[in-house]
């Protein structure tokens, strides 16, 4: 691959550093000599024909997902290295056994006992040896790592699991309870009609206890989500910061033998060098085109270019605990400002639809708002009325990385720059590294920030909680940092009932009440588009959740 460091230089490991870190530096001058162009050039080829390299645009944040809701880090990491208990069909949006064979939920919904499929394998790795396949205790530590405080586990990475809190698991689940061997119980303090859609989303994964067990006694849990072991189609090789990550088949997969023997991510943060390598053939895939790319993409015959429909949304959000940004008049004026045709025409080149509510037209809760209009003038009334005639001044974050809700935030940052200038404020914008953005924006340092949501279910709830809840705001993951205990309230409505029209209800009060308080202003809807390689085939875009490459091969 081109573009890397060749240094050759050997590295010498102490004897006396824990195994991880020997490890890791051992691979780590292993790997450069693997990406420096040394070597038998037939074996690089041969090696080429059985893997898959796929252009990421980030570094993961950590390679495991309970952790972390980053897009570019769960495509990375969720469907290559671990499974679930249950997944949603794509076609039919209906659960799917996967770890777990069946389920059975008690008449009042409180209790709901998974039976788990037998002779899984965990990952064996330089690091760590199964000794046994999964079971029900790897079930039972994996979810209460995320919710007992005694669990040695729950406070490695400062007790920060940003789906589950955000839409409220750990004040959901009174217990889980192993039954037997290949049988576990979760007990609820009340039923719930999301928790099977939770518990579907690539966030639940199954971890190994055995593994755990090892990195307690030898005193380095902070390696349990970097150092990564799961059940699924690929296991961890290598990472280097800012180059690759490489993970090789697993061999005692569950579902089926793998067609590729190992799957290479090129960490490539530019989007138009990921482009490059595309087109010359560094890249099978790659993640994230923008629209302008399309085109040039596929008039390359020997590129396919694929799209699918997500559930998403880009939006403009305020912090709602910053003055002026407290001010609803503030808001309004904000929200009129801006042109949305624009947009959509500059950034979306036609591959998305304005956005009528936070929820996409597709979603069955989904009811058509009165949007904010482009209205300049009605936007300077609303500032005079906020005690802001002159305007103010104020800072725009922009996320350094292309989304399929925003596929370029620096030049919808710049447009809607320009309106705001029109109305008298006076806006910078900011940029950060994609990882330290979103540490800044969970310690709500922003003014308003341009970011978006990408649904890892159909339930409706999976727009709302995790985004919007007085849950998400204390666990970091509310932009707006908007805590409103009506909204909240029909949340919590809307879950406890099992009437499809009633939850219906409540989803779109809770829907008024945004385009009344507008915390956030949704903007658009995206589409998915992935370029890959003609020659590689059974690629899963899923309409919620990551990538999956469980089943890619190379004709």
């Amino acid at each position: 691959m081109a573009n890397r460091a060749t240094d050759k230089t050997s590295t010498r490991v102490p004897h006396s550093a824990h195994p991880g870190l020997r490890w890791l530096l051992s691979i780590g001058a292993l790997l450069s000599v693997l990406i420096s162009g040394c070597g038998d050039r037939t074996a690089q080829a041969q090696r080429k024909i059985q893997g898959i390299v796929y252009c990421a645009e980030a570094n993961p944040v950590s390679f495991n997902p309970q952790v972390t809701t980053t897009g570019s880090t769960i495509d990375i990491i969720a469907n290559q290295l671990y499974n679930t208990l249950i997944s949603i069909d794509p076609l039919t949006a209906e659960f799917r056994p996967e770890l777990a064979t069946a389920w059975e939920i008690s008449e009042d919904g409180k209790q709901i006992t998974f039976t788990l499929r037998k002779d899984v394998t965990f990952h064996s790795t330089d690091y760590f040896t199964p000794t046994r396949t999964m079971n029900a205790d790897d079930v039972v530590f994996s979810f209460n790592r995320l919710f007992d405080v005694y669990n040695p586990f729950h406070f490695v990475g400062d007790a920060n699991y940003p789906y589950f809190q955000s839409v409220g698991m750990d004040q959901l689940i009174r217990r889980i309870v192993k039954v037997d061997d290949y049988t576990v119980r979760f007990e609820l303090f009340s039923s719930e009609s999301s928790f099977l859609s939770n518990i579907a989303t690539d966030f639940a994964v199954i971890l190994s206890q055995e593994y755990a067990m090892q990195l307690v006694e030898q005193e380095n849990k902070q390696d349990f989500d970097m150092l990564p072991v799961g059940t699924g189609p690929y296991k961890y090789k290598g990472f280097l910061r800012d180059n690759l990550i490489r993970y090789h088949k697993h061999p005692g997969y569950w579902k089926h033998d793998l067609a590729m023997d190992q799957l290479v991510y090129d960490i490539t943060t530019n989007n138009t060098s990921r482009i490059a390598k595309m087109l010359t053939k560094e890249c099978d895939i790659t993640a994230h085109p923008s629209a302008t790319q399309l085109e040039t993409l596929a008039a390359r015959s020997d590129i396919r270019v694929d799209k699918a429909v997500n559930l998403n949304v880009g939006y403009w959000a305020f912090n709602t605990e910053k003055p002026p940004f407290d001010n609803v008049l503030v808001r309004k004026a904000l929200a009129h400002s801006i042109d949305f045709q624009k947009i959509m025409k500059a950034v979306f080149y036609g591959n998305g639809i304005q956005a009528r509510s936070i929820l996409p037209p597709s979603s069955w809760a989904f009811q058509t708002q009165a949007m904010p209009s482009y209205d300049p003038e009605r936007a300077r009334e609303f500032l005079i009325q906020a005690g802001y005639p002159d305007g103010f001044e104020m800072d725009l974050w922009a996320m350094p990385v292309s989304r399929i809700y925003n596929p370029n935030a620096r030049k919808m940052a710049e447009l809607i720059q320009s309106d705001l200038r029109e109305i008298g404020i006076r806006a910078t914008i900011v940029e950060y590294e994609w990882n330290t953005f979103l540490e800044r924006v969970g310690k709500h340092e922003h003014d308003s920030v341009l970011l978006g949501w990408a649904a890892d279910t159909p339930d409706p709830d999976n727009f709302f909680s995790p985004l919007l809840s007085c849950t998400a705001t204390f666990s970091g993951k509310n932009p707006a940092n908007w805590c409103h205990p009506e909204f909240d309230l029909l949340l919590t409505q809307a879950l406890d009932t099992t009437d499809l029209q009633q939850r219906k209800q409540f989803y779109q009060q809770a829907q008024q009440m945004l385009i009344a308080e507008l915390p956030v202003v949704p903007i658009a809807h995206g589409m998915r588009f992935q370029a890959s390689n003609t020659s590689v085939m059974g690629i899963e875009l899923r309409p919620f959740g990551g990538i999956s490459l469980a089943n890619a091969r190379k004709n």
